[in-house]
């Protein structure tokens, strides 16, 4: 099969769950679209040099994380300050009013922690997998995710452990 139509198949697989994971990422939908359509496009100008695909959700993933990451770093130099007019709701019925507060707390939580937690606690990775998804060490992963974890504690306040276990869980 040609890498054309690999990728296209590939593309097709897996295109929402990155949408989706990037948008926990960016905290909207429109920044999430840029970070995925960047990140295939890096996939897909890398696809035909890379000698083992079996690891391309992975590969993927971490595309897309260190992609949002950089987008941040180029945001905060240019001091553009992206804001939503109108919150983005996700069609009705399908989140419960628990995982969209959750959700707005995470995007107030610093890009590179909520990266560590997106990928943790959503995509269910371990600290050393984390850690090689953003190219940091173990520690900086286990720092981010306490800190991360505590901002989102100090934004929820006492039902954090409630709220965070139902999203988390129920990805």
């Amino acid at each position: 099969m040609s890498w054309d139509a690999e990728f296209t198949h590939y593309f097709d697989r897996c295109a929402d769950s990155m949408r989706f994971t990037a948008f926990l990422l960016c905290g909207n939908h429109h920044e999430a679209e840029d970070v995925v359509q960047s990140a295939f496009l890096k996939l897909y100008l890398a696809g035909p040099g890379l000698a083992h695909r079996d690891g391309l959700d992975a590969y993927l993933r971490q595309i897309v994380v260190r992609t949002f990451l950089a987008e941040r770093r180029r945001v905060r130099w240019k001091r553009e300050k992206l804001t939503d007019v109108l919150p983005e709701v996700p069609a009705a019925g399908s989140l419960s009013e628990d995982k969209l507060v959750v959700w707005q707390a995470l995007g107030a939580v610093p890009a590179k922690q909520r990266a560590v937690l997106v990928l943790r606690y959503w995509h269910d990775l371990g600290v050393e997998e984390t850690a090689a998804a953003l190219g940091c060490s173990v520690g900086t992963v286990k720092s981010n995710t306490s800190r991360g974890l505590k901002a989102l504690r100090q934004s929820l306040g006492p039902e954090f452990g409630a709220l965070w276990q139902e999203v988390s869980r129920g990805a």
